[in-house]
Protein backbone atom coordinates (compact mmCIF):
# COMPACT_ATOMS: atom_id res chain seq x y z
CA UNK A 1 0.00 0.00 0.00
CA UNK A 2 1.23 3.52 -0.74
CA UNK A 3 0.71 6.61 1.39
CA UNK A 4 2.07 8.72 -1.49
CA UNK A 5 -0.59 7.40 -3.88
CA UNK A 6 -3.29 8.32 -1.36
CA UNK A 7 -1.86 11.81 -0.89
CA UNK A 8 -1.98 12.21 -4.68
CA UNK A 9 -5.70 11.47 -4.61
CA UNK A 10 -5.62 7.81 -5.61
CA UNK A 11 -6.36 4.62 -3.70
CA UNK A 12 -3.50 3.23 -1.62
CA UNK A 13 -3.20 0.22 -3.95
CA UNK A 14 -3.20 2.28 -7.16
CA UNK A 15 -0.30 1.74 -9.55
CA UNK A 16 1.01 5.07 -10.78
CA UNK A 17 3.84 5.34 -13.31
CA UNK A 18 6.25 8.18 -14.09
CA UNK A 19 8.07 7.69 -17.40
CA UNK A 20 11.13 9.96 -17.29
CA UNK A 21 13.36 10.94 -20.20
CA UNK A 22 16.94 11.64 -19.15
CA UNK A 23 19.65 13.72 -20.87
CA UNK A 24 17.54 16.43 -22.49
CA UNK A 25 20.06 18.96 -23.79
CA UNK A 26 22.91 16.49 -24.16
CA UNK A 27 22.78 16.66 -27.97
CA UNK A 28 20.46 17.74 -30.78
CA UNK A 29 19.23 14.17 -31.34
CA UNK A 30 18.28 13.91 -27.66
CA UNK A 31 16.31 17.15 -27.79
CA UNK A 32 14.26 15.90 -30.72
CA UNK A 33 13.86 12.40 -29.31
CA UNK A 34 12.91 13.43 -25.79
CA UNK A 35 10.37 16.02 -26.87
CA UNK A 36 8.83 13.63 -29.38
CA UNK A 37 8.52 11.00 -26.62
CA UNK A 38 6.74 13.61 -24.48
CA UNK A 39 4.50 15.01 -27.21
CA UNK A 40 3.54 11.91 -29.21
CA UNK A 41 4.65 9.02 -27.00
CA UNK A 42 4.05 7.68 -23.50
CA UNK A 43 6.76 9.66 -21.67
CA UNK A 44 5.46 11.96 -18.92
CA UNK A 45 8.48 14.09 -17.96
CA UNK A 46 12.12 14.81 -18.73
CA UNK A 47 15.20 16.32 -17.09
CA UNK A 48 17.58 18.80 -18.68
CA UNK A 49 21.39 18.73 -18.42
CA UNK A 50 22.02 22.46 -18.02
CA UNK A 51 25.82 22.40 -18.66
CA UNK A 52 25.52 20.29 -21.81
CA UNK A 53 26.03 21.90 -25.25
CA UNK A 54 22.44 21.64 -26.49
CA UNK A 55 20.62 22.61 -23.27
CA UNK A 56 19.77 26.15 -24.33
CA UNK A 57 18.34 24.85 -27.60
CA UNK A 58 16.14 22.44 -25.65
CA UNK A 59 14.59 25.26 -23.66
CA UNK A 60 13.60 27.04 -26.87
CA UNK A 61 11.55 23.97 -27.84
CA UNK A 62 9.63 23.69 -24.58
CA UNK A 63 5.93 24.41 -24.34
CA UNK A 64 3.84 25.53 -21.35
CA UNK A 65 2.92 22.52 -19.28
CA UNK A 66 5.99 20.45 -20.18
CA UNK A 67 7.09 18.52 -17.08
CA UNK A 68 10.83 19.27 -16.93
CA UNK A 69 13.30 18.75 -14.09
CA UNK A 70 17.01 19.49 -13.78
CA UNK A 71 19.36 16.58 -14.43
CA UNK A 72 22.03 17.66 -11.95
CA UNK A 73 25.28 17.07 -13.83
CA UNK A 74 28.82 16.62 -12.51
CA UNK A 75 30.18 14.14 -15.06
CA UNK A 76 30.87 14.08 -18.81
CA UNK A 77 31.20 10.38 -19.57
CA UNK A 78 31.68 10.29 -23.35
CA UNK A 79 35.08 9.63 -24.92
CA UNK A 80 35.13 12.47 -27.45
CA UNK A 81 32.23 14.71 -26.39
CA UNK A 82 32.82 17.04 -23.45
CA UNK A 83 31.07 19.58 -21.25
CA UNK A 84 32.04 21.15 -17.94
CA UNK A 85 30.87 23.20 -14.97
CA UNK A 86 29.04 26.45 -15.65
CA UNK A 87 30.74 27.89 -12.53
CA UNK A 88 34.21 26.98 -13.90
CA UNK A 89 34.97 25.27 -10.57
CA UNK A 90 38.55 23.89 -10.59
CA UNK A 91 37.81 20.80 -8.51
CA UNK A 92 35.04 19.77 -10.94
CA UNK A 93 37.33 19.74 -13.98
CA UNK A 94 39.27 16.75 -15.20
CA UNK A 95 42.82 17.06 -16.46
CA UNK A 96 41.64 16.96 -20.07
CA UNK A 97 38.95 19.62 -19.62
CA UNK A 98 35.30 19.20 -18.79
CA UNK A 99 33.75 17.28 -15.93
CA UNK A 100 35.36 13.98 -14.81
CA UNK A 101 34.34 10.99 -16.90
CA UNK A 102 33.32 8.80 -13.95
CA UNK A 103 31.91 9.19 -10.47
CA UNK A 104 34.95 7.72 -8.73
CA UNK A 105 37.13 10.53 -10.09
CA UNK A 106 34.50 13.09 -9.11
CA UNK A 107 34.18 11.77 -5.55
CA UNK A 108 37.96 11.78 -5.08
CA UNK A 109 38.60 15.37 -6.18
CA UNK A 110 35.41 17.43 -5.88
CA UNK A 111 35.24 20.22 -3.30
CA UNK A 112 31.79 20.13 -1.70
CA UNK A 113 31.41 23.91 -1.64
CA UNK A 114 32.09 23.95 -5.38
CA UNK A 115 29.61 21.10 -5.88
CA UNK A 116 26.97 23.09 -3.99
CA UNK A 117 27.61 26.28 -6.01
CA UNK A 118 27.60 24.41 -9.30
CA UNK A 119 24.39 22.49 -8.74
CA UNK A 120 22.56 25.52 -7.35
CA UNK A 121 23.72 27.47 -10.42
CA UNK A 122 22.34 24.74 -12.70
CA UNK A 123 18.89 24.98 -11.12
CA UNK A 124 18.95 28.78 -11.18
CA UNK A 125 20.04 28.85 -14.81
CA UNK A 126 17.18 26.55 -15.80
CA UNK A 127 14.79 28.88 -13.99
CA UNK A 128 16.36 31.91 -15.70
CA UNK A 129 15.85 30.19 -19.06
CA UNK A 130 12.14 30.00 -18.24
CA UNK A 131 11.95 26.32 -17.29
CA UNK A 132 9.16 25.63 -14.79
CA UNK A 133 11.35 23.12 -12.92
CA UNK A 134 9.36 20.21 -11.52
CA UNK A 135 12.02 17.96 -9.94
CA UNK A 136 15.70 17.09 -9.49
CA UNK A 137 17.35 13.94 -10.88
CA UNK A 138 21.13 13.42 -10.68
CA UNK A 139 23.10 12.41 -13.76
CA UNK A 140 24.71 8.97 -13.18
CA UNK A 141 23.42 9.13 -9.58
CA UNK A 142 26.65 10.95 -8.73
CA UNK A 143 25.17 12.71 -5.69
CA UNK A 144 22.67 10.10 -4.55
CA UNK A 145 24.60 7.41 -2.67
CA UNK A 146 27.52 9.29 -1.10
CA UNK A 147 26.45 10.92 2.21
CA UNK A 148 28.39 14.17 1.76
CA UNK A 149 27.04 14.64 -1.78
CA UNK A 150 23.54 13.57 -0.75
CA UNK A 151 23.52 16.42 1.79
CA UNK A 152 23.86 18.87 -1.11
CA UNK A 153 21.10 17.08 -3.04
CA UNK A 154 18.73 17.30 -0.08
CA UNK A 155 19.65 20.93 0.57
CA UNK A 156 18.69 21.88 -3.00
CA UNK A 157 15.45 19.90 -2.82
CA UNK A 158 14.37 21.78 0.30
CA UNK A 159 15.64 25.16 -0.93
CA UNK A 160 13.67 24.95 -4.20
CA UNK A 161 10.84 22.78 -2.78
CA UNK A 162 11.28 20.09 -5.42
CA UNK A 163 10.78 16.30 -5.35
CA UNK A 164 13.75 14.11 -6.16
CA UNK A 165 14.66 10.80 -7.73
CA UNK A 166 15.85 8.18 -5.26
CA UNK A 167 16.54 4.50 -5.97
CA UNK A 168 14.55 1.83 -4.18
CA UNK A 169 16.81 -1.03 -5.32
CA UNK A 170 19.78 0.04 -3.16
CA UNK A 171 19.34 -0.76 0.53
CA UNK A 172 20.39 1.50 3.39
CA UNK A 173 23.01 -1.08 4.31
CA UNK A 174 24.47 -1.01 0.79
CA UNK A 175 24.44 2.79 0.69
CA UNK A 176 25.79 3.09 4.23
CA UNK A 177 23.23 5.67 5.35
CA UNK A 178 19.40 5.99 5.45
CA UNK A 179 19.03 8.23 2.42
CA UNK A 180 15.30 7.67 1.86
CA UNK A 181 14.43 8.24 5.52
CA UNK A 182 16.51 11.43 5.62
CA UNK A 183 14.64 12.81 2.62
CA UNK A 184 11.26 11.90 4.10
CA UNK A 185 12.14 13.59 7.40
CA UNK A 186 12.79 16.83 5.47
CA UNK A 187 9.41 16.62 3.76
CA UNK A 188 11.00 15.92 0.36
CA UNK A 189 8.87 13.69 -1.87
CA UNK A 190 10.21 10.90 -4.09
CA UNK A 191 8.65 7.94 -5.94
CA UNK A 192 8.08 4.74 -3.99
CA UNK A 193 9.96 2.65 -6.54
CA UNK A 194 12.88 3.37 -8.89
CA UNK A 195 15.19 0.75 -10.42
CA UNK A 196 18.83 1.84 -10.08
CA UNK A 197 19.98 0.43 -13.44
CA UNK A 198 21.91 2.71 -15.81
CA UNK A 199 22.74 0.40 -18.70
CA UNK A 200 21.93 1.84 -22.11
CA UNK A 201 18.77 0.41 -23.64
CA UNK A 202 15.56 0.33 -21.65
CA UNK A 203 13.20 -2.06 -23.46
CA UNK A 204 13.69 -5.25 -21.42
CA UNK A 205 14.12 -3.45 -18.09
CA UNK A 206 11.17 -1.14 -18.62
CA UNK A 207 8.69 -3.73 -19.88
CA UNK A 208 9.66 -6.06 -17.04
CA UNK A 209 9.18 -3.26 -14.51
CA UNK A 210 5.74 -2.44 -15.87
CA UNK A 211 4.65 -6.10 -15.93
CA UNK A 212 5.68 -6.39 -12.26
CA UNK A 213 4.39 -2.96 -11.24
CA UNK A 214 3.77 -2.67 -7.50
CA UNK A 215 1.20 -0.43 -5.80
CA UNK A 216 2.37 3.14 -5.37
CA UNK A 217 4.37 5.55 -7.52
CA UNK A 218 7.01 3.94 -9.74
CA UNK A 219 9.49 5.87 -11.87
CA UNK A 220 11.12 4.32 -14.94
CA UNK A 221 13.68 6.10 -17.09
CA UNK A 222 14.56 6.09 -20.78
CA UNK A 223 17.04 8.02 -22.96
CA UNK A 224 15.24 8.59 -26.28
CA UNK A 225 17.11 10.06 -29.26
CA UNK A 226 16.32 10.28 -32.95
CA UNK A 227 18.64 8.52 -35.38
CA UNK A 228 21.24 10.97 -36.71
CA UNK A 229 24.92 10.75 -37.75
CA UNK A 230 25.71 13.04 -34.81
CA UNK A 231 24.42 10.70 -32.13
CA UNK A 232 25.95 7.62 -33.77
CA UNK A 233 29.34 9.38 -33.74
CA UNK A 234 28.85 10.41 -30.12
CA UNK A 235 28.56 6.96 -28.53
CA UNK A 236 28.41 3.24 -29.16
CA UNK A 237 25.23 3.32 -27.05
CA UNK A 238 23.39 5.26 -29.78
CA UNK A 239 21.44 2.26 -31.10
CA UNK A 240 20.09 1.53 -27.60
CA UNK A 241 19.00 5.17 -27.17
CA UNK A 242 17.36 5.13 -30.61
CA UNK A 243 15.42 2.05 -29.53
CA UNK A 244 14.28 3.93 -26.40
CA UNK A 245 12.67 6.47 -28.74
CA UNK A 246 10.94 3.73 -30.71
CA UNK A 247 9.70 2.16 -27.48
CA UNK A 248 8.19 5.45 -26.31
CA UNK A 249 6.40 6.39 -29.54
CA UNK A 250 5.43 3.15 -31.34
CA UNK A 251 2.69 2.17 -28.88
CA UNK A 252 4.61 -0.60 -27.12
CA UNK A 253 5.01 1.35 -23.90
CA UNK A 254 1.45 2.69 -23.91
CA UNK A 255 0.07 -0.81 -24.49
CA UNK A 256 2.12 -2.22 -21.60
CA UNK A 257 0.83 0.46 -19.24
CA UNK A 258 -2.76 -0.14 -20.34
CA UNK A 259 -2.42 -3.90 -19.91
CA UNK A 260 -1.56 -3.63 -16.20
CA UNK A 261 -4.15 -0.94 -15.52
CA UNK A 262 -1.63 1.66 -14.40
CA UNK A 263 -2.09 5.43 -14.56
CA UNK A 264 0.57 7.72 -16.01
CA UNK A 265 1.58 10.74 -13.95
CA UNK A 266 4.50 13.19 -13.93
CA UNK A 267 6.77 14.77 -11.37
CA UNK A 268 4.63 17.90 -11.47
CA UNK A 269 2.03 15.97 -9.44
CA UNK A 270 4.62 15.35 -6.72
CA UNK A 271 5.90 18.93 -6.83
CA UNK A 272 2.43 20.39 -6.48
CA UNK A 273 1.70 18.10 -3.54
CA UNK A 274 5.02 18.96 -1.89
CA UNK A 275 4.46 22.70 -2.28
CA UNK A 276 0.89 22.48 -1.03
CA UNK A 277 2.29 21.25 2.28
Amino acid sequence: MSELAERLGHSSDARLLIVSCDDLGSCHAANLGVLDALRTGAATCASIMVPAPWARHATELLEPGDDIGVHLTLNAEHDIYRWGPITHAPSLLSGEGGFPRNTADLWEHADLDEVRRELRAQVNRALAWGVDVTHLAPHLSAITLRPEFFDVYLELATEFTLPIRLPSTVTEAEAGFPYRRLAAEEGVLFPDHFDHDWRAGSRDRLLRSIAELAPGVTEVHIQPVVDTPEVRALSSSAEAWIDDHRLAVDGTLADAVKEVGAALIGYRDLRDLMRSN
